[in-house]
């Protein structure tokens, strides 16, 4: 998949993982379409996310929102996260707070982005879904 010019922050999960440079979205055949995408093609574990749930619960759109943030649920997978592909989902979300979804998924654009090839990088690998160079 070449990289667009802009990605869409419908792509951004509740949990604030950029699900445009998952590599389940980035699968030739039958991607996902993001967390808050359709359900064709999501993983069992996307379906029911339990942080997902937690926010539908809540009434708000993103686990930053929230009085309780950053939760146990948070906090694990950001320690997760940052352990196995450098990607600090707490720290992001201070960006965003800051800044904005649509300047944060600017500079995601630009974090993933394969100068060899134009395609993307999964965060997941960080290796390009098209020319899988690193």
């Amino acid at each position: 998949m070449i990289m667009p010019e802009q990605i869409n922050e419908l792509y951004l999960a509740p949990c604030g993982v950029n699900c445009f440079v998952c590599y389940v979205h980035l699968k030739k055949k039958k991607p996902c379409n993001g967390c808050y995408g359709d359900n064709e093609n999501k993983p069992e574990r996307y379906k029911n996310c339990r942080i997902k749930n937690c926010v539908i619960s809540k009434s708000i759109k993103y686990c930053f929102e929230c009085n309780d943030f950053p939760c146990v649920l948070i906090n694990n997978l950001d320690k997760s996260y940052r352990k196995r592909y450098s990607v600090e989902l707490i720290k992001s979300a201070g960006f965003i707070k800051e800044n904005g979804i649509e300047k944060y998924m600017k500079n995601e654009r630009n974090k993933w982005f394969c100068m060899d090839c134009g395609g993307i990088k999964t965060q997941h690998g960080n290796y390009c879904s098209e020319c899988t160079s690193k």
